[in-house]
């Protein structure tokens, strides 16, 4: 006789048939206070005995961590940084990943499994993985669609090895390059900012992978470009100039999460901010995802902020202000019952937190009945398809400021070549910190960088076969340089037919580098003494090339005139060196534009050009020029572009109508190439000042030798809008002045357009600049 089987039910909140909101309320009715906590925090299995950080004050705040059995007892919302803290292979992480989401099926009441998450800003940050271009590379190119393309190769990378949640991207917008972090942003104009990132977004998410916005709000503004500093910003300016990111990330990219910013805007931490963090983001916007803290941010409210008492006060600010995930660690969160004024709140907004949670683990299958984690596997992280989209993002990304004697591309016939420069032979100056063999690396030294990845003078041996290349690093890369290493440049230049000098950055944490979070610049001058280098080898008489590989701008004004050319790479991934090589030879004919503009000088910062009238160069108000070396949106070719005139569909348009803006650019040269169209427009009269000339369409035009192309930029009025007196967002009548051109400085075509109407208020704007190229044959 068969005996009956004990048949284990699923409980409702494990059904994936039944409605979500059903599912959350289910399992929430289940929970206990210290369930329900427990959602609300991450642990973090860091190396707590190295001298090396990969996060503000670690060494400090992770002190004290009880192990994991104990911290996850009742659960767990996150797991942080399984792959990206000490290296494993994909394999070793899936199989970690999954003992501990084992343990939190088997071994906790609910069984409720964690949302991994990882770094992912210059590709999944773990041993191995394709390093890509640093951010501000991805805007040079201005091509949307090859950052989405890169956004999905990382998500799919992360996703195949059981990762939820990546910490990316960065939509913080540049308002002084001294700050360590620019090269982790996309420059300088919030359009620019808001369209890649979007993209970004989407690509991410489309894996399945949530996106994370950072830093919300104001992280790059900070005073005197340091890290953490306060911000010193208006609301208007702060709406206009910060935002605008964030909210198309949010309205149009649908993206899921969003952290906080470490800094504070008038006094008020952004850890702390209600207004910002759930009256703007939430009200507003309409975000339903999940607000997480950036690492130990709540624990600043106490320590660095000095808002909050006990770490419990700051647990309840932040969570009360509309953070729902404490990250890295549960160091607050765990703790907010006590001395609680205002317990029955603090119940309710924990719920709130609560459901966020749960219904994101339910959107990403983590509560589906029979769900388990993957075994682990053997995966490609750096693939041919990783590896070919990291080629041509490089290829894209790099901008030619200056060839006015044509010495570029490099002739095959040289016979030698000198290339100088404190990182000249390191393959790793061309990576970002957040990149893997940069952020982790230098704590396992005996590992490298961990990636294949080749040296400038190695591609250009392979590019230029023949030609001799000889080496020098000339100087330290911040350090003074020693009388005889500059003596040996010397010779090596004088010897040469031609000199390339390779200046800038090497990225690092908190110091350990020239650029990165952190390492921010006391001057853009470049570091140490590499203008001391580059002066005396302009003084040997060969022609000289500059090339400058960095994470900021620097000022470059004291060589535009002397150097024979002038480019600049921003930090270009584990493909660099090859792209690098193939602008110098020809092999590739250079399209990027700058998202950020060339200083001259280094004086008078900050300064950008969204700046107002007052603060722009001219009318000899200041003995300190402001005037860019290059200007933004500047990037030569060799080939060449012209523009026909701006023609408007109709000249008036009411204050919530249309206007379509067309120009035909034309590729007047004898090779192939791509420039970037951009469209300003400028709002003479207004009544609160606004930027002289502003980006409002960019489309990026590849074109054949006498091929021309349409471009049509289709404007709703709100691209127009700002934040007038009352602080609202309005679309003003009056006359807008739109202009066309392949830089700031070089806008060839103009049209006026007259808004009619009243003064209108706008709640729910139209974000985006629509772009259709149409193409010709060439004659």
């Amino acid at each position: 006789m068969t005996q009956p089987t004990d048949v284990v039910t699923a409980p409702p909140w494990a059904d994936p048939t039944a409605d979500a909101d059903t599912r959350v309320e289910s399992l929430l009715a289940e929970m206990t206070d210290a369930e329900k906590l427990a959602q609300l925090g991450s642990y973090w299995a860091d190396r707590r005995d190295s001298t090396q950080i990969i996060a503000p004050m670690q060494d400090v705040l992770s002190r004290g961590r009880p192990p994991f059995e104990e911290a996850t007892a009742d659960g767990i919302g996150h797991l942080t940084r399984v792959f990206g803290t000490t290296p494993v292979t994909p394999r070793e992480g899936m199989g970690k990943v999954r003992e501990s989401q084992q343990h939190l099926l088997e071994r906790t009441r609910l069984g409720i499994p964690a949302v991994v998450h990882e770094e992912c800003l210059t590709g999944f940050t773990t041993l191995g993985a394709t390093v890509y271009p640093a951010s501000m590379a991805w805007a040079a190119t201005f091509d949307a669609a090859l950052v989405r393309e890169m956004a999905h190769a990382i998500g799919s990378d992360m996703a195949a090895v059981g990762v939820h949640h990546g910490l990316s991207p960065v939509l913080d917008v540049v308002t002084d390059y001294r700050w360590g972090r620019v090269e982790e942003t996309l420059g300088e104009d919030p359009y620019v900012v808001a369209t890649l990132s979007t993209a970004y977004v989407e690509g991410l998410q489309e894996t399945g992978v949530i996106a994370t916005l950072k830093h919300f709000a104001g992280h790059a503004t900070s005073r005197g470009g340091r890290n953490h500093a306060p911000v010193s910003m208006g609301e208007r300016e702060l709406r206009d100039l910060v935002l605008p990111p964030f909210e198309m990330a949010v309205r149009v990219g649908r993206a899921k999460s969003v952290m906080n910013s470490y800094t504070e805007l008038d006094r008020v931490p952004a850890a702390a901010d209600r207004w910002l963090l759930t009256e703007v983001l939430r009200g507003e916007w309409g975000f339903d995802g999940t607000v997480v803290s950036d690492y130990w941010a709540i624990a600043f409210l106490k320590s660095k902020h000095g808002v909050a008492e006990t770490m419990a006060d700051a647990g309840r600010l932040a969570l009360h202000a509309g953070i729902d995930v404490e990250l890295p660690d549960t160091a607050a969160y765990r703790l907010l019952a006590e001395a609680d004024p205002d317990p029955a709140r603090t119940k309710a907004d924990i719920d709130t937190a609560v459901r966020r949670v749960l219904r994101q683990k339910i959107e990403l299958g983590l509560l589906d009945s029979g769900w388990t984690p993957a075994e682990p596997a053997d995966v490609d992280l750096d693939s041919a398809r990783n590896r070919d989209i990291a080629r041509r993002l490089a290829e894209e990304s790099i901008v030619l400021l200056d060839n006015r004697r044509g010495i570029l591309p490099l002739g095959h016939g040289t016979r030698r070549i000198a290339l100088i420069g404190p990182c000249v032979d390191d393959p790793g100056a061309m990576m970002g910190a957040y990149s893997y063999p940069i952020h982790v690396m230098p704590r396992h030294p005996e590992r490298g960088l961990g990636i294949h990845a080749t040296s400038i003078p190695d591609a250009l041996r392979r590019a230029m076969p023949g030609t001799e290349v000889v080496v020098e690093p000339g100087c330290p890369l911040s350090e003074p340089a020693h009388e005889r290493q500059i003596a040996h440049a010397i010779v090596a230049a004088a010897s040469s037919d031609l000199v390339v000098a390779v200046v800038g950055d090497r990225a690092g944490m908190f110091g350990k580098g020239t650029s990165g979070e952190g390492s921010d610049a006391p001057s853009l001058d470049l570091p140490g003494d590499q203008g001391r280098l580059v002066d005396a080898l302009l003084a040997t008489g060969k022609p000289l090339v500059l090339l400058v590989v960095s994470g900021r701008p620097y000022a470059l004004g004291a060589y535009a005139d002397r150097a024979a050319a002038i480019v600049q790479s921003f930090l270009p991934g584990v493909e660099g060196a090859g792209a690098i090589a193939g602008v110098l030879t020809g092999a590739v004919n250079p399209s990027g534009h700058l998202p950020v503009q060339i200083p001259g000088m280094n004086g008078a910062l900050p300064h950008t050009y969204l700046a107002p009238p007052l603060g722009q160069d001219g009318d000899r108000i200041s003995n300190l020029s402001i005037a860019p070396a290059f200007p933004f949106g500047h990037g030569l070719s060799y080939t060449t572009f012209e523009l026909g005139d701006v023609d408007l569909d109709r000249n008036e348009i009411a204050n919530d109508g249309t206007v379509v803006a067309s120009v035909t650019v034309t590729n007047t040269g004898v090779r192939a190439g791509a420039t970037v169209v951009q469209l300003y427009s400028a709002d003479p009269v207004a009544q609160v000042t606004r930027p002289v000339q502003q980006l409002v369409g960019y489309a990026r035009v590849s074109l054949e030798p006498g091929a021309a192309a349409s471009v049509s930029f289709e404007l709703h009025a709100d691209r127009f809008s700002f934040h007038g007196l009352r602080r609202r967002r309005i679309v003003e009548p009056g006359v807008v002045h739109l202009t066309a051109g392949l830089s700031l400085t070089d806008l060839t075509a103009s049209a006026d357009l007259t808004i009619r109407g009243p003064e209108r208020e706008v709640d729910d704007p139209v974000l985006v600049t629509g772009v259709r190229i149409e193409r010709e044959d060439a004659a």
